[in-house]
């Protein structure tokens, strides 16, 4: 019998990610990516048939009763309201039998408009008036669910082969309860990512574009590594950030955050962000997280 007991209570929590977010998004996608890393994957399931989903054993020889769990939610779904369903993610989060995550895929209006019209559907919160009057309705009924994810995954101008890929490589990573830090590059002249817990400015620094050698060359190459290490702004930005950013991040843990992205910007994404994100991946990962690195305008 204690035997029994100890076995029992070294059980491990039940891995559960419900994927929410803005019609259009990709979650159907995000749903196939969860599936192929072994996910068993529900869509359009009612808040309230939740506990009883969690609940229900599977007893089908064929099937690997641990499997983690992947469940799409968002303003379709019968019975919907941003209130009930954050109530129970945080119930979730809470439970000591399920290790719950809440991913919301996000995307800019251009992006979603276009989809919307690609496709000739209309938009399920606007069906009598304009695809963009329906985004910004949604977008405002779900800010309460997008505050609370533990990732923002934005697929503006992503293809579904990209947004796949980031699903796995950042699940890839979550083996564990450590934290994941996902360090991104980007060029402010295209747009901020909004999937980005903080923004970190990298202009300040001398722009090897300007040297004819380097232009064509990017932040991960030992001459461009070298020729920013040379500028006499770095170091102090460094002493600075680095302590910061160590300091911030076990704080955001003890929020229950499982992930967080952090953005290093500048001119072109090319040059002096890559080379900070790299840097600061290099260091994130020697203290123990476990870290993806995203540069956007190189993919």
């Amino acid at each position: 019998m204690t035997a029994k007991k100890e076995s029992k209570k070294s059980k491990p929590p039940v891995r559960v990610v419900i994927v929410t977010g803005l019609s259009g998004a990709g979650k159907s996608t995000a749903l196939s990516a969860f599936e192929d890393m072994g996910f068993e994957a529900v869509d359009n399931l009612p808040i309230s048939l939740l506990p009883a989903l969690l609940k229900t054993k599977d007893d089908n020889p064929e099937h690997n009763p641990d499997r983690p769990l992947a469940i799409g939610i968002d303003s379709r779904t019968r019975a919907f309201q941003p209130e009930r369903m954050a109530e129970q993610v945080r119930k979730l989060k809470e439970s000591k039998k399920y290790r719950a995550s809440l991913i919301f895929m996000d995307c800019n209006d251009e992006a979603l408009s276009a989809r919307f019209s690609e496709t000739r559907r209309k938009h399920p919160l606007a069906l009598d008036r304009p695809v963009i009057d329906g985004i910004h309705k949604e977008r405002s009924i779900l800010l309460a669910l997008r505050d609370l994810a533990d990732a923002v995954v934005d697929t503006s101008g992503l293809s579904i082969h990209v947004a796949r890929r980031r699903l796995r490589q950042l699940f890839a990573l979550d083996s564990s309860t450590r934290m994941t830090v996902i360090v991104t590059s980007f060029s402010f002249g295209k747009g901020l990512p909004r999937d980005a817990d903080m923004v970190l400015d990298a202009r300040f620094l001398r722009n090897p574009y300007y040297e004819k050698e380097l232009r064509d060359l990017d932040g991960r190459s030992g001459e461009v590594q070298r020729f920013i290490e040379d500028d006499s702004a770095l170091e102090p930005f460094l002493s600075q950030a680095e302590p910061m950013i160590r300091e911030l991040l076990p704080r955001y843990r003890a929020e229950n955050r499982s992930y967080f992205t952090l953005a290093f910007g500048c001119t072109g994404g090319r040059h002096r962000s890559v080379f900070l994100a790299e840097r600061f991946a290099a260091m994130l990962e020697g203290e123990g997280y476990g870290v993806n690195v995203v540069h956007r305008e190189l993919e």
